[in-house]
């Protein structure tokens, strides 16, 4: 018996090794394939030749070129208003539902819920050819309102998934602790139950803001003539890139949109810990809520 026992720890041995080598070689592989093309994008966004095939030095130029076009800032100012529209919508109804799918109990809930959540799962072709075709039955012409139609529509899931998760670890005791203490239904939900929620709802809309700012397929669908945002931008760019074979404003666009994206959820971040959204400030300040 002894023996088994010895003979099995001397074969784990190696295995627990090779496990211990192969785990992190395998997530650093992953990690590579990610993000080496991002890395390869920005790299080559500073070439001076514009194309992938060759480096030909240090260049700001690709940079200078897409500032300097008026293209870049119609198409900034476009996506900004849309995403900025919808994001606010989608994360006040998004929170409203997610409450009410949490706190109550009606009938057709979980049909209701299946159903919100069909943008998630609905390919985007498909859910931006059904808009467009919505939009021309409607008489509504693209542009600005069908998109921000449109972001709202697939941005309202997300919404409601991160602030449903954020209700599940929240202590609803203390909205009775507020009633106790004289609160009515209005203070409670202004005083206690939004700071409870307010992580979750920032989280939602950090989230939210870069799945719509960067979103092409339902936008190509719904946008309208003169009203281009940068995702449509971009794709105008690479078309153009593809005949003429230059890649360098394709790369620095791409670059400024990374960028973007990574350090919106940043910022949320350090905003989350520098202010902690708590109702304990409210009730040590309080002995009573009269």
């Amino acid at each position: 018996m002894a023996a088994k026992v010895l003979r099995r720890s001397s074969l784990s041995a190696p295995i627990r090794g090779i496990g211990r080598i192969s785990l992190p070689l395998l997530v650093g592989l992953v990690t590579l394939f990610i993000y080496a093309p991002i890395l390869i994008l920005m790299i080559f966004s500073f070439n001076d030749a514009g194309n992938l095939a060759w480096w030909d030095g240090f260049s700001l130029k690709w940079y200078q070129q897409l500032l300097a076009g008026e293209s870049l800032w119609s198409a900034l100012q476009v996506s900004l208003i849309v995403t900025s529209t919808s994001v606010l919508i989608s994360t006040v109804l998004g929170t409203i539902t997610a409450y009410a799918l949490y706190r109550w109990k009606f009938w057709g809930k979980r049909l209701f819920e299946n159903v919100l959540y069909l943008p998630l799962y609905v390919p985007e072709v498909v859910l931006g050819i059904s808009l467009m075709m919505l939009f021309i039955l409607l008489k509504i012409p693209r542009g600005i309102t069908t998109m921000i139609l449109a972001h709202v529509a697939f941005t309202i899931p997300v919404v409601v998934l991160v602030v449903l998760a954020r209700m599940q670890r929240v202590d609803w005791s203390l909205e009775e602790a507020a009633m106790d203490l004289g609160a009515d239904e209005l203070m409670t939900l202004r005083k206690v139950t939004v700071p409870l929620l307010m992580p979750g709802i920032l989280a939602a809309a950090l989230l939210a803001f870069p799945w719509s700012f960067n979103d092409f397929v339902i936008t190509y669908f719904v946008t309208g003539p003169g009203q281009t945002p940068l995702s449509v931008l971009t794709y105008d760019l690479v078309l153009g890139a593809r005949r003429t074979g230059a890649m360098g404003q394709v790369n620095a666009l791409g670059t400024l949109m990374t960028l973007t994206t990574l350090l919106l959820p940043l910022l949320g971040f350090l905003l989350l810990r520098l202010r902690r959204f708590s109702p304990a400030q409210f009730f040590k300040k309080r002995g009573s809520l009269s």
